[in-house]
Order: structure tokens, then sequence, then C-alpha cells
């Protein structure tokens, strides 16, 4: 199936001259969802997953599926003031500014496998600081999933030395 015609363009969103990538055509269709998740779970192949880490917000979406399907647990790694235990967080560089991403602190277990997974690899700075906080609890990154990859924004290049996998490139 091909997944491209679930993803619309919503021009000048969240700021003008960006193009949105929005997903949530794909979500309401039962048929895509599947479709999504099982090509999703062929980019992983038979590698051994302990967790998938998805990123806030949109890695929620398929984050959980994927470990519900590949019999991992799911950890979020959350903007700041959302998770209510210990934690520990990155702070990183954004094109105007910062932002921060947390973990709890029991989140993983030292040698962990782990899936990273976000619905889109833009900038690359959100995918780097969720690796940044699952190296410093111990896990070990075996991928870094996508939907979709933006390649003109270069993010790819932020994840050097990470098996970086997607089904739809623009």
């Amino acid at each position: 199936m091909n997944l491209r015609p679930y993803i619309r363009d919503i021009l000048d969103f969240p700021s003008e001259g960006i193009v949105f990538k929005d997903i949530t055509p794909l979500l309401k269709d039962p048929e895509a969802i599947r479709q999504a998740v099982d090509a999703l779970i062929d980019l992983i192949g038979n590698q051994e997953i302990d967790i998938v880490v998805g990123i806030e917000s949109r890695g929620f979406f398929f984050g959980p599926l994927l470990a519900a399907r590949l019999n991992a647990g799911f950890v979020p790694a959350r903007k700041p003031g959302k998770l209510p235990a210990k934690k520990i967080s990155v702070t990183y560089e954004l094109e105007y500014g910062t932002d921060t991403l947390e973990i709890h602190k029991d989140a993983l277990q030292v040698g962990d496998k782990v899936l990273i997974h976000d619905d889109v690899l833009a900038t690359g700075g959100t995918a780097k600081a969720t690796c940044e906080l699952v190296e410093q609890l111990g896990g070990e990154i075996v991928q870094c999933n996508f939907l979709m990859v933006l390649d003109f924004l270069k993010g790819v290049e932020k994840l050097k030395g990470y098996e970086i996998r997607s089904l739809i490139n623009y």
C-alpha cells in the first residue's frame, strides 16, 4: 500500500512558510494504520527490541503499536513538566532558541535494546536529543525509525552513526 496519499500538506502551519505533513488522514483509516505498522515492523527486520521510545507527541501514535507487535515495552520521551517521576533531560538547539526533552530515570535498564520512533525526521534535533537520553540511561539504540524523513532538512546528518529507517522520503 502506498501511504503517500494518506499524508496531506497543510500550508503555513504552524507558521508561515512551513508545509506541515499531516498524518491524520492515515490515522483515521484502519487499513492504512495496519499497513503502516506492518511496514514499520518490516524496517526492523528480526532485530531484538526491548523498548520502543516514542518522541512527543506524534511518536506516541505508532510507538505503542510497534511495541505491542514487538513484545517490547513503550517509553515516552516528553517535553518538560509532563513526567511525574524522577527524570533526566537534554536541552537541544532549535533554529531559533532551545527546547528540552525528558525521560524517566527508571525507563531503561543498562543494555536494553531500543528502537526510537517518531512520525517525522525533520532537522534532527529532537531525535538526537532522544538518542542522548537513551544512551545516558545505558540503552543500546538499535534503530531510529520514522514514518517519513524530510530529506531537504538534513536531519539524518545529526544522527550519523545510528541506523535510520523510514517508510517515506520527501
